[in-house]
């Protein structure tokens, strides 16, 4: 099968950073769904572990965690899903990504495809909606339809997880919503998501709330360069406040959240299935949810470029866009 890998970690603008391969069909496992990809999107995890994650020596490694499929052979535990059901999911990041034609992935945490999107436009959504999803309601810990009265702070509005928080927060909560954009561009595309109001997230946060009346706020979901707006995301935070976390960073100093008794949630979608754990099916179950909502027309995809069909050179060109820091929304590519 055809598949896009890499074997060794190289700058994206190198050749050799991700090549067109030819791999075997990948082997089931009792629970896994063998599935024929149409479409997939890149998100960072793509370029952070393609910039330093090295396979073995002589093995490649393949990329990929968001798909959109056809399921074509079912493992001998399957319960949930039969051949030929179209399928969307993010996958698992201690498996082989499903940048390949076929792919092997467990039945818990796949979720049948919005009828109402296109492959491509599906594909824009697994990561980044159980991303949101779980630091909303598994981490933070907000009930559904809760928050009334309270503030969330998004720090990153326009990304791909941003993209997506903002509607599920607007859809599923009572919370007021404000969200970080610093171009015209990505300050619509926020606003045209259902944000509240957006503040410029190159300025002082805190300032920048205080001009809209808002002199603190009682959630932050902090989704990228975190350090960076570290103080000024302590100063914009009601003591007794919550910081939701998902990038990665070398340090972070706990005891500036002490004064105000601020919360710190760590999200990592990968979690569950990295470890196989006993809820792990609730990815699947929410993943079922959101495209429920975006067939009742209440979410809508996150697509903001479609790089073409699934070829290295195309996957390099998106590696590139999301390590320049501007990419807005999800970038998809579909067929090989």
């Amino acid at each position: 099968m055809r598949a896009i890998a890499y074997r060794h970690c190289l700058p994206i603008d190198n050749s050799a950073s991700l090549e067109d391969v030819e791999l075997p069909t990948p082997a089931l496992e009792a629970r896994d769904l063998l599935v024929r990809v149409n479409a997939i999107s890149v998100n960072p995890v793509d370029t952070k572990l393609r910039a330093g994650s090295a396979p073995a020596e002589g093995q490649l490694k393949v990329l990929g965690w968001d798909a959109v499929g056809v399921v074509e052979a079912v493992g001998s535990a399957v319960s949930n899903f039969s051949v030929g059901d179209r399928v969307y999911y993010a996958g698992a990041i201690n498996r082989p990504g499903a940048n390949s034609e076929l792919h092997a992935v467990d039945e818990r945490i796949v979720a049948r495809a919005p009828a109402s999107l296109d492959d491509a436009q599906a594909a824009a959504l697994p990561l980044t909606s159980i991303t949101a999803y779980e630091l909303l309601f598994d981490r933070l810990g907000l009930p559904k339809d809760g928050g009334a009265g309270q503030t969330l702070l998004i720090v990153g509005g326009a990304g791909g997880v941003g993209s997506i928080l903002i509607q599920l927060a607007r859809q599923l909560t009572q919370l007021r919503v404000i969200a970080t954009a610093s171009r015209p561009g990505t300050r619509q595309w926020c606003l045209d998501l259902g944000a509240h109001a957006v503040i410029d997230h190159s300025k002082a946060l805190s300032e920048e709330l205080k001009a809209l009346g808002i002199d603190g706020v009682d959630i932050v979901a902090s989704l990228t360069q975190t350090p960076q707006h570290y103080a000024q995301i302590i100063a914009s935070l009601k003591p007794q406040g919550r910081l939701g976390v998902i990038d990665d960073m070398a340090t972070l100093d706990l005891m500036q959240l002490k004064s105000k008794s601020i919360s710190l949630h760590w999200e990592l979608m990968f979690t569950r299935s990295m470890f196989q754990t006993p809820d792990m099916d609730e990815q699947g179950k929410l993943l079922a949810e959101v495209a429920a909502l975006v067939d009742a027309g209440k979410v809508r995809t996150t697509v903001n470029a479609n790089f073409g069909s699934i070829t290295a050179a195309n996957l390099r060109k998106a590696h590139a866009l999301i390590e320049s820091g501007k990419a807005q929304g999800k970038i998809v590519l579909q067929g090989f």
